[in-house]
């Protein structure tokens, strides 16, 4: 399967920006009756579960390298964090408000290629990160001031993504994308499980299991569904379509977030964080135009170089 269809790319990716958000107004529903850790666990074991029927389908092979099973580790950790971080966000915030911190990520990704990988970041593209930054706390200030520092939860989910993304990255050619989804929920799970046990012993507030009850049972799975479901559409939408190409089309989730956190919950953007929204996916915006003038230059190149 190769990146020759672009049509069917963008429209996975489409996909995946109308379902991640019912993912989320599944996780705030949920936080109504159930701890935050539970809600996270339930992500992995439900994902899991859904993964491994696709993955037998498929065919692929479950062996793993000892560097592939430690990268995979730390992709687990990684996405435990940043759904832990998110889901505390979203139990107090609106859905729109917790996704426009989150969309701080690319900026966080760049600086972290930077010091890990090398990569070369020219001023522009710092100035910006700045700006992106800056539209975030246009965002994180009044949300500080109405719910207090668990505001700040979304920002760590997206420093925990970026890192997420920097450890897939590592292991893009060695291990399918589908089979990163299924271990990683695996891997998951396996941290998950020894951290309730304790939680229940302990009552840790966040992490203390509950007997769910009613329609939290449905917003449990919902959790696990469709996170399978939308990841799985944006694993098929990079089989088909550039990164380059897909990547501004991701900033248009913040359209289902805000009608999903409006319908549902009755939130809608004050004026702070649409400003707030404006200056981040603009600035992210420019960062993608950046890179893809960077890549083609660089593609440019390397005729004359041989």
């Amino acid at each position: 399967m190769t990146q020759d269809r672009p049509l069917l790319g963008i429209g996975l990716m489409l996909a995946f920006c109308v379902l991640a958000p019912l993912l989320d107004t599944a996780s705030k529903l949920a936080t109504e009756t159930i701890p935050v850790g539970q809600i996270t666990a339930a992500r992995f074991f439900v994902q899991g579960a859904l993964m491994v029927p696709v993955a037998l389908l498929m065919g692929y092979s479950w062996r793993l390298g000892r560097r592939d099973a430690w990268l995979l580790l730390a992709r687990a950790v990684f996405l435990l964090a940043s759904t832990y971080g998110f889901v505390a966000g979203v139990q107090v915030m609106p859905i729109a408000d917790a996704l426009a911190i989150v969309f701080v990520e690319p900026f966080i990704l760049l600086i972290l290629g930077y010091l890990i990988f090398g990569d070369h970041i020219g001023p522009r593209r710092i100035i910006a990160s700045i700006v992106g930054f800056i539209g975030a706390l246009f965002v994180i200030q009044p949300s500080i001031t109405a719910f207090g520092l668990v505001a700040l939860f979304p920002l760590l989910s997206a420093f925990c993504f970026a890192a997420y993304m920097l450890v897939t990255r590592a292991m893009a050619s060695s291990v399918p994308p589908v089979m990163q989804q299924l271990h990683t929920s695996i891997a998951g799970s396996l941290i998950c499980l020894p951290i309730i046990a304790i939680a229940d012993v302990t009552h840790w507030p966040t992490l203390d299991p509950v007997m769910p009850q009613g329609l939290a049972w449905l917003w449990l799975f919902g959790v696990g569904f469709w996170a399978a479901v939308s990841h799985m559409c944006m694993t098929m939408a990079l089989k088909f379509t550039p990164a380059s190409t897909l990547a501004p089309i991701h900033y248009l989730e913040i359209l289902p977030a805000i009608l999903l956190g409006y319908l549902v919950f009755g939130d809608f953007p004050n004026t702070l964080t649409w400003i707030g929204i404006a200056i981040i996916v603009g600035s992210g915006l420019y960062i993608i135009h950046r890179e893809q003038r960077v890549a083609a230059r660089i593609r440019a190149a390397r005729p004359a170089d041989i």
